[in-house]
């Protein structure tokens, strides 16, 4: 599962606000604004449609042991 890091990281990187995000995934600003947070416990559901978002957009989620410090991280997909 994707980490509240991953997802802040992910849309800094693509340069988006949380609105646009939100929108992508279809969750409100302020659901969105908590999770990153850690403020909430999301759904399976709710993530994976951050996480399908965030992928359409080229961002590629690493695992535990994927990354050069071994936690999870994120990258972007050369296109």
């Amino acid at each position: 599962m994707i980490t509240p890091e991953q997802i802040r990281g992910a849309r800094a990187m693509l340069g988006l606000t949380q609105a646009e995000l939100a929108a992508l995934a279809g969750l409100s600003t302020t659901g969105l604004n908590n999770i990153e947070r850690g403020l909430a416990d999301p759904k399976a559901s709710t993530l994976r449609a951050i996480q399908t978002a965030l992928e359409a957009k080229s961002v590629i989620f690493l695992g535990d042991g994927q990354s050069a410090d071994g936690g999870p991280g994120i990258r972007l997909r050369r296109e």
